[in-house]
């Protein structure tokens, strides 16, 4: 019986020096009516800011950019500040990407929804 061992970096980057992809989804909704939604193949080991560089959507959403640079040393989201996530939970962009996460992109509210909701009870 032969038994085969690979380390973890060659198991990490397959057998033709290549990075082994996965998916992972994309959605951002600028408004009511423009959302955008996004399959990618990644390469393992991507962080959040890679699949957002790599879907092109920091060319797209300059303000989605500035606000990467802006924030890109931050290890800890900020909770009022914080524009993107991955199944509704905040993340840094140095965050390691897993296979079929979903890459959220938050908008800032113009108001609280609370609020929102009273004043059009209210009326």
């Amino acid at each position: 019986m032969v038994e085969l061992t690979v380390d973890s970096h060659e198991a990490a980057i397959g057998s033709d020096q290549q990075p082994m992809l996965m998916t992972v989804y994309l959605a951002y909704a600028e408004d009511a009516k423009r959302q955008h939604y996004l399959t990618l193949p990644v390469s393992q080991g991507s962080s959040l800011y890679d699949a957002l560089k790599q879907a092109g959507w920091l060319v797209k959403f300059p303000e989605l950019a500035r606000w990467c640079q802006e924030v890109m040393n931050n290890a800890i989201p900020t909770a009022k500040q914080w524009h993107v996530g991955v199944y509704a939970k905040k993340q840094p962009l140095s965050y390691i990407l897993q296979p079929l996460d979903r890459i959220e992109v938050y908008r800032s509210l113009s108001a609280d929804p609370m609020s929102q909701r009273k004043s059009k009870s209210r009326g």
